[in-house]
């Protein structure tokens, strides 16, 4: 058969000190270990993989080894692992690429099976979110980046970094309600697919489980966080033939 599967996943959020952090590090390192198989062609990763992640030239936030022990597991083996930022791990620079992985920006689209998928984290496609998108450009300004590695002492940053998390929805519990056809992403995805062929948009970034057929045809899935359970979206060459 081959390598004919490929998986998706998001929102582990690593290193959030809320629920049960081991648990969570521990269901990850098993879903990887359990696609570490002939049939895995890839894995994409679909940012918030961790709660905060930043990194200096010579300095990485520490711990995480059985992670990355079981992604070199992965690649090794003959998987492609994809990594894309999300609006907790955007400070993502040359580190995973040194690990093996290629990183990838928002939205991508990919084929497989001879089928366009459609791949994002999925946070800012609300065009009128004005807070949101000064917040992004904030965080993906290179000169701020820059100052923030430069004058931030690495202990003091990751403090700041990690106190910030904390104050998301996802650490107070709070559930995001989905608004169906009246979500932004989901008119980001139509507008795509009146241009062009998609045959599946998949997302992360909201914690829902979302499986919706678009007035195209074409399917949504968004990925849940794994808070509560193993978050996974796999798609078969032979599902799609």
């Amino acid at each position: 058969m081959g390598r004919s599967k490929t998986y998706f996943t998001s929102d582990v959020h690593l290193g959030l000190q809320a629920f049960d952090p081991q648990d969570r590090e521990r269901r990850f390192v098993a879903f990887l270990d359990s696609i570490n198989n002939e049939e895995t062609a890839a894995l994409y990763l679909l940012g918030d993989i961790w709660d905060f992640w930043y990194e200096w030239k010579y300095t990485v936030p520490k711990g995480y080894v059985r992670v990355f022990a079981a992604l070199d597991r992965l690649i090794s083996s003959g998987v492609k692992v994809y990594f894309m930022p999300g609006n907790h791990d955007v400070w993502a620079y040359s580190y995973f690429r040194e690990l093996g992985m290629t990183v990838l920006c928002q939205p991508s689209f990919i084929t497989i099976g001879g089928r366009t998928v459609c791949i994002g984290h999925g946070d800012g496609f609300d065009r009128k979110d004005y807070g949101y998108r000064l917040l992004h450009g904030i965080f993906h300004n290179r000169f701020l980046q820059f100052m923030f590695s430069t004058f931030i002492h690495p202990t003091l940053a990751m403090a700041l970094g990690f106190g910030w998390s904390k104050s998301n929805r996802l650490a107070r519990g709070e559930k995001y309600q989905w608004k169906g056809d009246n979500e932004p992403l989901v008119r980001y995805c139509n507008e795509v697919c009146r241009s062009r062929r998609v045959d599946c948009f998949v997302f992360g970034h909201y914690h829902v489980d979302v499986n919706q057929t678009l007035e195209s045809g074409a399917r949504l899935i968004v990925l849940d966080s794994w808070i509560e359970k193993d978050s996974v979206f796999c798609i078969s060459e032979e599902a799609l033939s």
